[in-house]
């Protein structure tokens, strides 16, 4: 196969000749290709200089001709201008090129005038950019999430043109927290600074403690600072469905439904154990869910759990899936050790023991902002830490994870009436458990106001 590149000035005539030269033998020989490259007169030159400098060339003129070494790699090989050009077609293929003058002027003019509407499109195209402006509160430098945004920009669905994220700037105070914010991601930061408390269960309380005070004031500040649109993911370790609740009681005049706790790196946990039942990738086991407090006593649901690539009797093109129940049929390894081992797996994360976590997570967060901007399937389930009053007997201002799907820039709780009696009970344990931190902080926090009075 003979591949081409043609660059040249735009409005050059030279070039457009060797451009109908170049799809003469492009109609009449089947792997002949020509790539062209049209270039405004005022850029021409620097383009030039840097092309001929990456390959050790010698030019001048436009336009500019060489051969892409497309089975032997290596850099191409120059033909030349316009000339060397014709003469390499004269001898290898035997066509010349007799087209008149004012044709190769209206050619030209016709270039020009193409390359002139493709740089309007563009333009209108980038003006059409709306930067989603990203607020993330964290304790310590995480490269990895600033990093995935930039290579992963999000798209709002149906829109021409990506967002990008084009400008970092940090903050060390909350003087400007969350101004304009369209965007906030909440990770776990320093609770407490006393890391020396006399068992774990004193530093989770002085933990807790320092939730409440910090997360009202972000309830607060983004309440009457952030978007009334804002999205406000909370995700990490410790004590996901507490903060989350915390923000809702203290940003009233935002939905309710812009506040999620991010439960994707726990059913990743979850997914990885699965796999490695299945001898299955990762990717290939779906629809996982948890429910109850990501950060507490949470159960992992296997009922609407598919898997596809499995190496069974009956199989498929990659699109083709199995529900996990039908494969796995060790009820008893499912409601026992397969949760012990997630709870293992979760334990080692949280104790800091587990290492390459941040990227999990980072990538946990970026699926779950793409899906509730349009860009996910309709069958797609995930897990949230949502508000969920008023569904299966849960009390006002908690927030557990439940199933979710996402559609028109909307989640929506994938409500199951037949929710089996254990699930509830996990559900209400859950909602307990978080009730009680609370209630046993709010305690204490009364109790140290009052001797300190």
């Amino acid at each position: 196969m003979a591949k081409f590149v043609l660059a040249g000035k735009a409005g050059c005539p030279h070039y457009a000749k060797a451009e109908l030269l170049a799809d003469r033998l492009k109609n009449s020989l089947p792997n002949f290709r020509i790539h062209k490259i049209a270039i405004l007169s005022d850029e021409w030159k620097e383009w030039l200089e840097a092309t001929c400098r990456k390959n050790g060339w010698e030019h001048e003129e436009s336009p500019l001709v060489w051969r892409e070494l497309v089975h032997q790699g290596g850099t191409g090989m120059l033909i030349g201008g316009f000339s060397g050009f014709l003469e390499h077609c004269q001898a290898y293929y035997s066509v010349t090129s007799d087209m008149p003058t004012d044709l190769m002027l209206s050619i030209a003019a016709e270039n020009l005038e193409a390359k002139m509407s493709l740089i309007a499109e563009e333009q209108h195209r980038a003006s059409l950019i709306k930067p989603l402006h990203i607020w993330i509160m964290l304790s310590v430098k995480r490269y990895d999430i600033l990093g995935i945004f930039i290579d992963n920009p999000i798209r709002r669905k149906n829109e021409a043109v990506k967002l990008y994220y084009l400008q970092v700037t940090t903050h060390t105070d909350l003087g400007q927290a969350f101004q304009g914010a369209d965007v906030i991601i909440l990770l776990d930061e320093r609770w407490c600074e006393d890391s020396d408390a006399d068992n774990e269960e004193e530093k989770k309380r002085k933990q807790a403690m320092g939730i409440l005070d910090r997360y009202r004031e972000y309830g607060q500040l983004i309440d009457t600072r952030a978007s009334r649109e804002v999205k406000v993911l909370v995700s990490g370790d410790l004590f996901v469905n507490l903060r989350c609740s915390l923000l809702l009681d203290n940003a009233r005049s935002i939905d309710r439904c812009q506040f999620v706790g991010v439960a994707t790196q726990l059913e990743n946990e979850a997914r990885a154990i699965a796999a490695q039942k299945l001898k299955v990738r990762t990717a290939d086991v779906k629809n996982v869910i948890v429910w109850g407090n990501i950060s507490g006593s949470f159960y992992i649901d296997m009922q609407r759990a598919k898997v596809s690539n499995y190496d069974g009797p009956i199989k498929g093109p990659a699109f083709f899936s199995i529900p996990v129940l039908k494969i796995i049929h060790e009820r008893k390894w499912l409601e026992t050790e397969f949760q012990d081992l997630v709870r293992s797996q979760r334990a080692a994360v949280v104790s800091g023991t587990c290492r390459a976590t941040g990227m999990s997570s980072t990538n946990g967060i970026l699926t779950v902002l793409k899906s509730w901007n349009g860009l996910c399937g309709p069958d797609e389930v995930f897990s949230m830490g949502v508000h969920c009053s008023g569904r299966y007997n849960l009390p006002e201002g908690v927030v557990v994870s439940v199933p979710v799907t996402f559609a028109d820039g909307k989640w929506s709780v994938l409500f199951d009436g037949s929710l089996g009696y254990e699930l509830r009970e996990w559900l209400q344990l859950s909602a307990s458990e978080i009730r009680q931190v609370r209630y046993e902080n709010n305690q204490a926090e009364t109790l140290s106001n009052a001797q300190n009075q």
